[in-house]
């Protein structure tokens, strides 16, 4: 099994089941659960993960087709494909954005701070499959091979692969929902030999506290990784 995407493909609850559909998958797209080029989940499974029928599937990937962020190809290895890139930040536009969230800001990286330190806690307790172990080796592998243009993305998806790991929807889908919601401020932080270097010694440290079970290692040094975070945003966006 492959939890990908699972904190953001839940089952549909509301009776706005095709704009709910949209949405799903734009924020999984958004997140860099599923980066440009990559194919989404077969329309028979994102159907039944999504609880939605497959007609309501079809008519939100032809929305996001017209709208240039997924393309269908037929054939044997045909599929719905990801077209959309994200745009390149503006950092005017982006502290304007921030001077208007005022103490938004600080709150939403309080929730961040307190839900991902938390989850990180949980995984570690928690007894891992040898396949969930592997999950998250290979999102961090990911990561730590990651070029400057695909860094974000992929930091995106291996913090995302900690929440899927606690079994917990409700905390997987708060944790997404979090990430939404400073996704554009994230994006924006430039890439800085430096600060790479120190997160690649962040996620180790997060990834080998997991692994081993150790709880509080795992929440000392998630929180270490999202204040770094907090800091370079308040500085870059301030």
């Amino acid at each position: 099994m492959d939890w990908q995407g699972g904190a953001i493909f839940r089952p549909v609850r509301t009776g706005n089941a095709f704009e709910e559909t949209v949405e799903r998958i734009l924020e999984a797209v958004k997140l860099g659960v599923f980066g440009y080029g990559d194919r989404l989940p077969a329309e028979r499974d994102l159907a039944v993960r999504l609880n939605v029928s497959r007609d309501t599937l079809r008519e939100a990937i032809r929305s996001l087709q017209a709208a240039g962020c997924v393309e269908s190809r037929r054939g044997r290895y045909g599929g719905s494909f990801v077209t959309y890139r994200p745009p390149v930040p503006d950092l005017a536009d982006l502290r304007r954005a921030v001077q208007d969230m005022g103490s938004e800001l600080e709150d939403a990286l309080t929730y961040r701070m307190v839900l991902e330190s938390g989850a990180s806690e949980l995984a570690a307790r928690r007894r891992l499959s040898a396949e969930q172990r592997a999950y998250l080796t290979r999102r961090h592998e990911e990561l730590e091979d990651a070029g400057p243009e695909e860094y974000r993305r992929l930091d995106s998806r291996f913090h995302l692969a900690i929440a899927e790991l606690t079994s917990s929807p409700s905390l997987a889908v708060g944790i997404a929902a979090s990430r939404m919601r400073l996704n554009d401020l994230l994006n924006a932080i430039p890439i800085l030999e430096r600060n790479i270097e120190h997160a690649s010694h962040q996620h180790r440290a997060m990834v080998e506290a997991i692994l081993s079970g150790d709880a509080l290692a795992a929440r000392r040094a998630t929180a270490e990784h999202l204040e770094a975070t907090a800091a370079l945003l308040r500085g870059f966006l301030g």
